[in-house]
C-alpha cells in the first residue's frame, strides 16, 4: 500500500535508493524530452510529465518500484491526436493529460483492474510492434533532418526516401553517434546512464558540427524557450473536453494494459501480487497532477521500472530523488539543457522503437493459430495507418470478437454412460440419436449466446429412426446460459417430440432455473422434466436417468 510510510523510506536501503534515484533522475532528463519530442508537441512537456507524474503516482501505486511515466506509446496516441489544430495546443495536452488521469481513477475506484486480462495477447503484441514501428518511422525526419511530407508516418517515410540529397549529412552523423553510443554502453557498467551519456556526446557533436556546416543541426532551444524554474500549475481548458474524450479513453486503457504488466513483472517488498486497481489510481493520480504542471499524460513505465529494481531499490524514496534530481538540472542547467540536439533525441527513440519489436512474441502469436495471427496482423496494420487512439479501440473490440469467438469454439459436448458398477464414463456422443436409447449429455466451456450455435451443431441429430428415446442434458457447473442457447435446447425439445422421443434436463444453478423460466422453457418442458442438482455429484443425474428408465419400461410400445 503506498500509504503505508515503511514503503517510503528505510535505512536498509538508504545507499541503493539514492543511487537508483540519481540514475533515475538523470536519465529522465533526456527519455522524456525525447518522448515529448515524439509527441510532436512542446518536448518540454515529456519532461515534465516524467517529473510530476512520476511524484504524482508514488505515493498511490501497489507496488513501492512501479515507475509512472511518459510512454512511446502515449505519446504517439498524442501525436496522432490533431491537438495542433485546437486554439492553444499546450493547454489542450494538459487538458487531455488531466481528463486520462480521471478516466484512470474512476476505473480503479470501480475494480477495472480485473478486466485487463481480457485483453487478448495477439491484440497487444500487434499493436506495441507496431508503436514500435511507429516510434522510428516518426522519428526519421528528426533524425534526417529532412521534414517529410505526408498523411501518416508510412507516407513520410516514403517522401523521405525520395529525397535523400536533401537530407542534413550533419544530422544523420549526430544521431548515428548517439544510436551508437547506446548500443556501445548499454551492456556496460554505464547502464542506464549509457542513454544520457550517448544524447551529451551527441548534442556536443551537434554544437561543433554547427559552427562549420551551413545547415545547422536543430537544437531544442530552436523550438522552445528553456526555463530556468519549475512550472506553474495550469487549469484545464472545459471547451476542448468534447473533442479530448476518444483520446482521453483510449490513453487510459492503454496505460491500463502497460500498468498491469508492468506491475505483476516488478518484484513487491511483501512478495503479495500487485492490486492492478490499485495501480489504475495511482497512474490516474500521476497524470492529474502532470497536467496540472503542464505534462504529457503519463503510465506505467516498463524501462524505469526496470532500471530501479536493477540499481537496488526498495522503496518510494527512489522517485522522490529522483525528482529532486530532475528539478535541480532543470533549475540550474537549464541552460545546457537547451543544447540537446534534435537527432540525439530521435536517435535514443529509435532504439527505444526498435527494441519494442520483439519477434519472439510475434512468433507465438503466429504459432497459436491463424485466429490470433489474423487479429495481430489487422491490429498492426491499423496502428500503422490510423490515428492511434481509434486503433486502440478497435483494438479493443477485436479483442472482444476474438474472446466471444475463442470461447464459442471451446464447448464441448460429452455423453455420459452409466458402468455396471456404479461409476460414469464420458464417450463421444452418437452422431445420431439412436432408437429406444437414454442419451445423456455433458456440455462443456461457456454456454453464453455465442456458444449456442456450437453447441447446437454438436447435439445428436433427430432423424425419423429417432423413436422412444429419452436425452437428458446435464448443465452442472453451468451459472449462465443466454436466451440463444434456451431456443436450442427449446428446437431440440420439440425435434424430438415429433418423433416420439423428449428431453430432460439437469441444472445445478438457480440462476439457469430463472433463465429457463424467463424463456418460457421450463412451463414447456414441465417441471418433470427439470431436475435441480445439489452438492452430490451425480445425484440428479442417477435420478434422472432412473424415471427415464422407468418411462421406457412402462410405455414400451406407446412411445
Amino acid at each position: 500500500m503506498g500509504l503505508n510510510p515503511r514503503s517510503w523510506f528505510s535505512r536498509k536501503t538508504l545507499r541503493h535508493d539514492l543511487v537508483a534515484g540519481l540514475t533515475l533522475g538523470v536519465e529522465s532528463v533526456p527519455d522524456g524530452l525525447a518522448q515529448g519530442l515524439l509527441s510532436g508537441l512542446n518536448p518540454l512537456a515529456g519532461l515534465y510529465g516524467h517529473l510530476f507524474g512520476m511524484v504524482g503516482a508514488a505515493l498511490f501505486t501497489s507496488s513501492a518500484l512501479m515507475t509512472v511515466q511518459v510512454t512511446g506509446a502515449m505519446a504517439l496516441i498524442v501525436s496522432d491526436a490533431g491537438l495542433e489544430t485546437l486554439a492553444d495546443p499546450d493547454r489542450a495536452l494538459y487538458t487531455l493529460t488531466m481528463m486520462s488521469g480521471v478516466i484512470l481513477i474512476a476505473a480503479g475506484l470501480l475494480g477495472a483492474g480485473r478486466l485487463v486480462r481480457f485483453v487478448p495477447t495477439a491484440v497487444m503484441t500487434g499493436f506495441v510492434t507496431a508503436v514500435g514501428v511507429n516510434i522510428v518511422l516518426g522519428q526519421l525526419s528528426n533524425f534526417t533532418g529532412y521534414d517529410a511530407q505526408g498523411d501518416n508516418r508510412i507516407a513520410k517515410t516514403f517522401d523521405l526516401g525520395l529525397h535523400l540529397l536533401d537530407w542534413s549529412a550533419a544530422a544523420v552523423v549526430v544521431g548515428a553517434i548517439t544510436v551508437l553510443l547506446i548500443v556501445l554502453l548499454q551492456n556496460t557498467r554505464v547502464g542506464a546512464l549509457g542513454l544520457v551519456v550517448a544524447v551529451v556526446v551527441g548534442s556536443i557533436a551537434a554544437v561543433m558540427l554547427n559552427i562549420w556546416v551551413a545547415n545547422p543541426v536543430v537544437l531544442l532551444r530552436d523550438l522552445v524557450a528553456v526555463p530556468g524554474s519549475l512550472p506553474l500549475p495550469v487549469l484545464p481548458s472545459l471547451d476542448d473536453v468534447g473533442f479530448l474524450i476518444v483520446p482521453a479513453v483510449s490513453l487510459a486503457f492503454v496505460a491500463m494494459v502497460q500498468g498491469a504488466g508492468v506491475s505483476a513483472a516488478i518484484p513487491s517488498r511483501d512478495g503479495k501480487p500487485s492490486d492492478t486497481s490499485r495501480d489504475f489510481v495511482g497512474q490516474g493520480v500521476g497524470n492529474v497532477v502532470s497536467g496540472l504542471f503542464r505534462g504529457m499524460p503519463v503510465g506505467g513505465s516498463s524501462s524505469g521500472s526496470t532500471l530501479v529494481a536493477t540499481a537496488g531499490a526498495r522503496t518510494r524514496l527512489v522517485y522522490f530523488v529522483a525528482a529532486a534530481v530532475t528539478s535541480l538540472v532543470i533549475l540550474l542547467a537549464s541552460g545546457v539543457v537547451a543544447y540537446i540536439a534534435m537527432p540525439a533525441l530521435a536517435g535514443l527513440l529509435i532504439v527505444v522503437g526498435v527494441t519494442a519489436v520483439k519477434p519472439s512474441r510475434v512468433y507465438s502469436v503466429i504459432r497459436s493459430g491463424p485466429l490470433p495471427t489474423v487479429v495481430m496482423a489487422v491490429t498492426f496494420v491499423l496502428t500503422l495507418l490510423i490515428p492511434l487512439q481509434f486503433a486502440v479501440l478497435t483494438g479493443v473490440g477485436l479483442g472482444i470478437i476474438m474472446f466471444v469467438a475463442q470461447q464459442s469454439n471451446r464447448v464441448r459436448v460429452r455423453r455420459v454412460v452409466f458402468s455396471d458398477d456404479g461409476r460414469m464414463r464420458e464417450i463421444d456422443p452418437p452422431h445420431r440419436v439412436p432408437p429406444g436409447e437414454i442419451v445423456m449429455l455433458q456440455p462443456y466451456g461457456s454456454l453464453f449466446f455465442a456458444s449456442a450455435p456450437t453447441f447446437e451443431r454438436q447435439l445428436p441429430a433427430v432423424t425419423p429412426e429417432s423413436t422412444r428415446s429419452i436425452v437428458i442434458v446435464r448443465l452442472r457447473g453451468t451459472d449462465e446460459v443466454g436466451l440463444a442457447f434456451v431456443e436450442v435446447l427449446r428446437r431440440y425439445a420439440h425435434e424430438l417430440r415429433a418423433v416420439g422421443s423428449s428431453l430432460k434436463l439437469v441444472v445445478s444453478e438457480a440462476r439457469v432455473i430463472q433463465q429457463l423460466e424467463a424463456g418460457g422453457l421450463r412451463a414447456e418442458m414441465g417441471e418433470a422434466n427439470i431436475y435441480r442438482g445439489s452438492e452430490w455429484v451425480g445425484a440428479a443425474l442417477r435420478r434422472a436417468y432412473d424415471d427415464a428408465r422407468d418411462e421406457l419400461r412402462a410405455e414400451p410400445r406407446e412411445r
